[in-house]
């Protein structure tokens, strides 16, 4: 299950190195017993195609936040994409419709020679919504980053990205009720500078993701820093 390229006589050699002297008929008897398909037929696992590209995955989705404007209350479509590895986030843009040249623009812009935030990466998670056009993976391709697609109905799959979702609806956009675009815009600027600059995140080992300096050492005394009228606070020395 570990080994997915492995096949009949790599497995018997394997064995044999460990001292167990196994016929190749037996190993094959006992991966159909257990329901393991042969080597080419044998898919590897999720966790092991992030762990072999660790560091070339970003990982892409929506957010929807509902703003009053002039209009009534209209829903604001918020593209972001997330490098696995350090967590950090980049906002692609929001909308109210985020139709084929919304799409297009925000490729162009994560592909951008100087400053794309896909420079560094080849693969890029998405699920099967289909605001992600068939122009929108064509600019990816051709800049060599490869689109893949999340299985129906299997979040987990896009767990990073989701994770994000949850955290930014839970600790600002739940909370608040926004009156025009531009309170929107603020809000989400402000909690992505807390969650780069501020947040300790679980997954980096409670590590924030751009300390701006080192860690003190105690003795000096604390202080609070807030931000969007105290829905978000920070604490240093």
């Amino acid at each position: 299950a570990e080994n997915s390229s492995w096949g009949y006589a790599r497995i018997q050699g394997t064995l044999k190195d460990l001292g167990h002297r196994v016929g190749r008929t037996t190993v094959s008897r006992i991966l159909k017993n257990e329901g393991i398909q042969p080597a080419p037929d044998r898919p590897s696992s999720w966790k092991t195609f992030l762990k072999a590209h660790w560091g070339e995955v970003a990982a892409t989705d929506f957010f929807t936040t509902e703003v009053w404007t002039l209009k009534g209350l209209v829903t604001y479509y918020t593209l972001f994409l997330i490098d696995l590895k350090t967590r950090r986030i980049h906002i692609a843009g929001s909308t109210p419709h985020p139709d084929e040249a919304f799409m297009a623009q925000v490729a162009r812009n994560l592909t951008a020679a100087v400053d794309g935030f896909l420079l560094d990466h080849r693969f890029l998670i998405c699920d099967r919504d289909t605001k992600f056009s068939d122009q929108f993976r064509r600019i990816l391709k051709d800049a060599r980053i490869a689109i893949v697609l999340t299985p129906h109905r299997a979040p987990n799959c896009n767990a990073f990205a989701e994770r994000f979702v949850r955290s930014i609806r839970e600790e600002c956009l739940n909370r608040m009720i926004f009156f025009g675009e531009s309170s929107l815009h603020r809000a989400i600027r402000e909690y992505v500078e807390h969650y780069h600059r501020e947040r300790p995140h679980q997954g980096i080992a409670n590590e924030v993701i751009e300390r701006a300096d080192p860690r003190p050492t105690a003795g000096i005394k604390v202080r609070s820093k807030e931000r969007l009228g105290g829905l978000l606070r920070h604490y240093s020395r």
